[in-house]
């Protein structure tokens, strides 16, 4: 795809650049989960700043290294468009989901021809920053989650994708499998937080949250 700003016409692999700026989001938005819902104590936490938001970052390096090695084998997924959604699940002493933060991904189709890639960008980061920000306040939503809780990440994508992922040497060395029943709600409320079609960006966040923060879901997904 060619962008064409400020006279100059300049190759812009859409794909690509959005799979980028997802990764690098995500995990921004994983540890803000993660401090928000209070699934590990804010001590172990650190404010940071990221699209000029206030955000805070885990400095629990089992826990970084963890989020790092889910990007880091889901970011080819995501740079090629295989990717229809990733969900951050919070469960309680039993392994039972009790909510899902859940970031449903479309391929972008195109930006302003008439924009630079930079501009693109630009609209593209005033969008995470919105993200960012409704996470920071999902709170005030939610009901509290059980004491003891953990979590868990998904990848929804195609059986075929998921195949090739298995097959790549890198991922063998941090295997995803097929994801566990229980990560299955049956039943649950539909919270929605924020969508965006914005500069590279087609994605919507929603959270699934059981009304007794109990229950089971239901699509098929990489879990890890």
């Amino acid at each position: 795809m060619q962008v064409q700003g400020g006279g100059n016409e300049q190759n812009f692999d859409l794909l690509t650049v959005s799979g980028g700026v997802l990764s690098e989001f995500l995990e921004v938005a994983f540890h803000l989960i993660l401090y928000v819902r209070e699934v590990y104590p804010a001590v172990v936490f650190e404010r940071r700043k990221k699209y000029n938001v206030p955000v805070q970052m885990c400095c629990h390096p089992d826990l970084n290294q963890y989020i790092l090695d889910v990007l880091h084998t889901m970011k080819p997924l995501l740079e090629k468009g295989e990717v229809q959604r990733v969900a951050l699940v919070i469960s309680d002493k039993k392994f039972t989901p009790v909510e899902k933060f859940v970031f449903e991904i479309g391929n972008p189709e195109g930006v302003d021809t008439t924009a630079s890639s930079d501009n693109a960008l630009l609209h593209t980061e005033r969008a995470l920053r919105g993200f960012l920000l409704k996470i920071n306040s999902c709170d005030a939503l939610l009901e509290p989650i059980p004491k003891g809780s953990t979590f868990s990440i998904l990848v929804y994508t195609k059986e075929s994708s998921f195949v090739k992922l298995q097959e790549d040497r890198k991922v063998q060395e941090f295997p995803w499998v097929e994801a566990d029943e229980r990560t299955r709600k049956k039943e649950s409320v539909i919270i929605p937080l924020k969508s965006s079609s914005s500069g590279i960006l087609k994605m919507q966040l929603f959270v699934e949250e059981c009304a007794e923060k109990t229950g089971n879901s239901g699509d098929k997904a990489a879990g890890v």
